[in-house]
């Protein structure tokens, strides 16, 4: 099989135009932003800082290189085949996982009428206003790609070099006080190779097999008749499956045996099989032993962690064998799964620039908009004045310990990412951040937490989804939402839905 990862890096490598190198920090604005990505975690920053009442003294810039907000909800539907990276794995076909009133940025909901779990046209359009409303567009680079940034300067005074192409693929350099990543985390495929797999896929005479990750999934009438195997069962390999099965002369699903907890049951007409072994010239075999002749294999295996701009400016290594800390002393690294190391996942540690200088926002795998909104505030105000934050040393030891406590509670960061395993840790995580800035006079101290108690109380709603696919199936969702408007009114359709899917459940 073709190594993707190698392809993509080594053409982004031999393409690159020279950064342009500059001795002279004190001529860069000591109040300029720039800001990667005009998805959902961008515009929470860019709105944020925006909030300020002297953001007219700030030079803020955020390069989207889309022609539009949005980021993975603007769709791509006819990306080129593989190796060329699709700008969005957004399939057609897709609708939300999660209820979306648990998807809004705090205190603008989703327009009156709008089914809980919508189709993706829906949050796209919600980018839109909200970027509308908030008068955003004016501060967003359309259609500007950042190639390299690279740090100038001494550790404690320097500046980012900022290489960008425009739409007439034109190269520009600009000068940064603060860098901000907001380039989403469903970018670089994670594809995994398996022994025998480049003779199964040509030892086929008629039609062609393939192997071929779920960021280039579009539409499922193409495996009409064929055998598929997914490999994978998170939220695009569930999706996929359920898409795949109704057409496919057969459905198997591959999914690690350690991996017990799925949003949806395996459909009745999909077999499920343990972890993929190798392949033959004829099958593919299984941990088990058993074998299955397919057609194709949709490899729903997820993201790496990657984020290709720092990396051609030597920001931050790729060591994908690293398990702790202990190497990340000199500078930012990646093994894929887990950028190290960080400050509450949003602010680098490393000692080539001030602690200010390189924040990320959504990189926990949480749902976005509440979570990029809590991180945006935090590091906007850790910018305007770094003394916010306690030392490096002190940092580094208070990252030290949330791993360790990680890995006692079976959660090792280093293997699992930024995920947060639940929905009450990632509303604590969020009411932390603001929690901190309130005790250090920051923010008002309101007496109130900056997550609503609705949504930790839909992480109980166990049958929620159940509930809503019994409701659209009915053709009755309009009645549930006609006239919802407020946060409080969408709460309260929530947990109806959620208590009557339950007396439904109990009483059959």
């Amino acid at each position: 099989m073709v190594n993707f990862r190698q392809i993509i890096f080594s053409l982004i490598g031999t393409q690159l135009p020279v950064v342009h190198q500059s001795s002279h920090p004190e001529l860069v604005n000591e109040k300029s932003i720039a800001i990667v990505g005009a998805g959902s975690a961008g515009l929470a920053m860019l709105k944020t800082l925006l909030d300020f009442p002297d953001h007219n003294s700030w030079d803020i810039a955020l390069f989207e290189e889309r022609e539009n907000v949005g980021g993975i909800w603007l769709p791509d539907p006819d990306p080129n085949p593989p190796p060329v990276l699709p700008e969005t794995p957004l399939y057609p076909a897709l609708h939300t996982n999660t209820p979306v009133p648990a998807m809004t940025y705090p205190n603008f909901p989703f327009p009156v009428g709008t089914h809980l779990y919508p189709s993706h046209e829906h949050v796209e359009a919600y980018h839109v206003r909200y970027a509308h409303y908030y008068n955003l567009l004016p501060h967003i680079r359309f259609n500007h790609r950042v190639l390299i940034t690279s740090w100038i300067g001494a550790p404690d005074n320097g500046f980012w070099n900022v290489t960008f192409s425009n739409h007439k693929n034109e190269t520009y350099y600009q000068a940064f006080r603060h860098l901000v990543v907001a380039s989403g985390i469903n970018r670089i495929p994670r594809t995994p190779t398996w022994p025998g797999q480049a003779e199964w896929l040509t030892n086929r005479t008629g039609l062609r097999r393939e192997i071929v990750h779920s960021a280039w999934f579009r539409r499922p009438e193409k495996y009409s008749n064929k055998s598929v195997l997914v490999v994978g069962y998170s939220s695009s390999g569930q999706d996929e499956t359920a898409l795949v099965a109704p057409l496919a002369a057969n459905t198997y699903v591959s999914i690690k045996s350690e991996n017990g907890s799925y949003h949806r049951p395996i459909p009745s007409n999909v077999i499920r099989k343990p972890e993929l072994a190798r392949f033959t010239k004829d099958s593919v075999v299984f941990v088990d032993k058993t074998e299955i002749n397919v057609d194709s294999v949709l490899l729903a295996t997820g993201y790496e962690m990657r984020k290709p701009f720092l990396e051609a400016g030597n920001v931050i290594l790729v060591k994908p064998t690293a398990r702790s800390g202990e190497s990340s002393t000199k500078t930012l690294i990646t093994n894929t799964k887990y950028i190290f190391p960080l400050y509450r996942h949003i602010f680098s540690l490393s000692p080539q620039y001030p602690t200010t200088a390189l924040s990320f926002i959504g990189l926990p795998e949480v749902i976005p908009r509440p979570s990029d909104m809590a991180q945006a505030i935090f590091t906007a105000h850790a910018i305007r004045n770094a003394s916010v934050l306690p030392s490096r040393d002190q940092m580094l030891q208070e990252l030290a310990e949330h791993e360790q406590k990680s890995r006692d509670e079976g959660f090792d960061p280093y293997i699992k990412g930024h995920d947060m395993p639940d929905n009450t840790r990632s509303c604590d995580y969020q009411d932390e951040l603001l929690d901190y800035l309130k005790e250090k006079g920051v923010i008002e101290d309101d007496g109130k937490k900056f997550v609503e108690e609705w949504r930790r109380e839909m992480g109980s709603y166990d049958y929620l989804r159940r509930g809503w696919d019994r409701i659209e199936k009915l053709g009755v969702g309009d009645d549930w939402v006609r006239g919802v408007e407020t946060e409080e009114e969408w709460s309260d359709v929530m947990a109806r839905v959620n208590e009557w899917q339950k007396a439904y459940e109990e009483n059959s």
